[in-house]
C-alpha cells in the first residue's frame, strides 16, 4: 500500500448507517471479504454464513469515553482529548485547536507547566511528553473530583472533520462495551465491532461461533501524523485465554474483531504459542516481521491507509492480499472510517 494513497472525501462515512434511512440497523453495512488474494463483496448480515462452527471471535469490551472537553489557555480556546489513564492517576492528553466547524485541528504540544482551565473550575497542568518521539500527547495532572466525573458532565465523543455533526455517546458504544469501574475506557471507539447487533450475535452463537472477550483501552489516534500506537492498558481474562487455546486446538479459526483485539491477544501469547491470562500495559506493534502467533483472521474497519494499521493487516494476510483488498474497496466505493463499511480477512 503506497503512502500516497488518500481516501476521497466522498468515501468518508459522515453519519452512522442507521441514520441514513428509516428501518436501517447498524449491521446494514457492506463487508469486503479477503481470502488470500481473492476478494468478494457481502453485507455484514452475512457474517454468520461466512464463519463456521468452532470459529471464535475475539471482541474488545472497552467502553468509549466522552473524551473531548472544551478548555482555555488564557483567553485562547482549546479542546482537550483525554487519551489514557496512567497507573499514577495522571492522564495522557492531546491539546487541539477548534477549527470553526465543530471539529479540531492539531496544535503544537506543551510546554511543560502549561495550564488549561476546564469546566467546573477544574485545572489541568501538562507534566511531560508521553514519548520522546513526539510531543503530541502529554502526561497531565488534573485538579478536582476526577476525570471520569468531568467527562460524564462536560465531555463529548471525539470526532474529526470527515463526520457531519456531533453524535450522542451511545452511537460510539459497541454491543460488547462494558463500563469500567475505575472510569477507564477508550478515547476512540473500537469501531470494528460497531456493526454487531444483539440479533446478529444470537445468530452467530446459534451456529456454533464462540466469543472471547478481552479489553484494550484505545488511546487517541494520530489523525494527522499516523504515529505508531502508544502503550495501552489491556486485559486478557484467563477464561478467554482458555477459549482461544481450545479453539486453536480444535481446528477453529480465531478471528479478532478490530486491531485492538489483535494487539491484546498477541500481547498475551507465550513463546510456545499458548495464550495466557494477562493484564497490564502493552507496547506491542504487530508488523509483518513480527507476525501473528494466535490470530488467523481479522474483522476491521476501513481507515486511512496509515502505517501501523496496514502493517498489522499485512502481518495477518500478507501485503498482496491487503493491496488487492484495498484496491477493491476503492473501486467498489466502500465507505471509510468508524461509521463506514468493514473488511473481513480470512485465511
Amino acid at each position: 500500500m503506497t503512502p500516497a494513497l488518500r481516501v476521497p472525501a466522498e468515501l468518508s462515512a459522515r453519519v452512522p448507517v442507521e441514520q441514513r434511512g428509516p428501518g436501517v440497523d447498524r449491521d446494514v453495512v457492506r463487508m469486503l471479504v479477503s481470502r488470500g488474494v481473492e476478494v468478494a463483496h457481502h453485507t455484514f448480515t452475512e457474517l454468520p454464513r461466512l464463519l463456521r462452527a468452532g470459529d471464535l471471535l475475539v471482541v474488545n469490551t472497552s467502553a468509549t469515553l466522552a473524551a473531548a472537553v472544551d478548555g482555555w489557555i488564557g483567553h485562547a480556546r482549546v479542546v482537550v482529548h483525554f487519551s489514557t489513564r496512567g497507573d499514577d492517576g495522571r492522564w495522557a492528553v492531546e491539546l487541539r485547536e477548534p477549527d470553526g466547524r465543530g471539529t479540531t485541528r492539531a496544535r503544537a504540544g506543551g510546554p511543560v507547566g502549561t495550564e488549561v482551565c476546564l469546566p467546573g473550575g477544574v485545572r489541568l497542568v501538562l507534566d511531560q511528553p508521553l514519548s520522546g518521539r513526539s510531543e503530541r500527547l502529554w502526561w497531565s495532572r488534573v485538579s478536582g473530583p476526577g476525570v471520569p466525573g468531568l467527562l460524564r458532565e462536560h465531555g463529548r465523543p471525539i470526532r474529526y472533520a470527515y463526520t457531519e455533526r456531533d453524535q450522542p455517546l451511545s452511537v460510539y458504544q459497541t454491543v460488547f462495551a462494558v463500563p469500567s469501574a475505575d472510569g477507564a475506557g477508550s478515547a476512540e471507539m473500537p469501531s470494528a465491532a460497531r456493526p454487531f447487533t444483539a440479533r446478529l450475535v444470537t445468530e452467530l452463537v446459534s451456529r456454533g461461533v464462540q466469543f472471547a472477550p478481552v479489553t484494550l483501552h484505545a488511546g487517541v489516534a494520530s489523525a494527522e501524523a499516523h504515529e505508531p500506537p502508544y502503550p495501552e492498558r489491556f486485559v486478557v481474562p484467563e477464561a478467554s485465554a482458555r477459549l482461544i487455546n481450545a479453539a486453536k486446538a480444535g481446528g477453529g479459526r480465531v478471528v479478532a474483531v478490530g486491531t485492538t483485539a489483535v494487539r491484546a491477544v498477541e500481547s498475551a501469547v507465550g513463546g510456545d504459542g499458548v495464550v495466557h491470562g494477562r493484564a497490564g500495559w502493552t507496547d506491542l506493534v504487530v508488523t509483518p516481521e513480527r507476525g501473528v502467533r494466535v490470530v488467523d483472521g481479522l474483522l476491521t474497519g476501513l481507515h486511512e491507509p496509515e502505517a501501523s494499521h496496514l502493517l498489522m493487516l499485512e502481518a495477518v494476510a500478507g501485503r498482496e492480499a491487503i493491496e488487492r483488498g484495498y484496491g477493491a474497496a476503492f473501486q467498489g466505493r466502500y465507505l471509510w472510517h468508524e461509521f463506514g463499511d468493514v473488511h473481513l480477512v480470512l485465511p
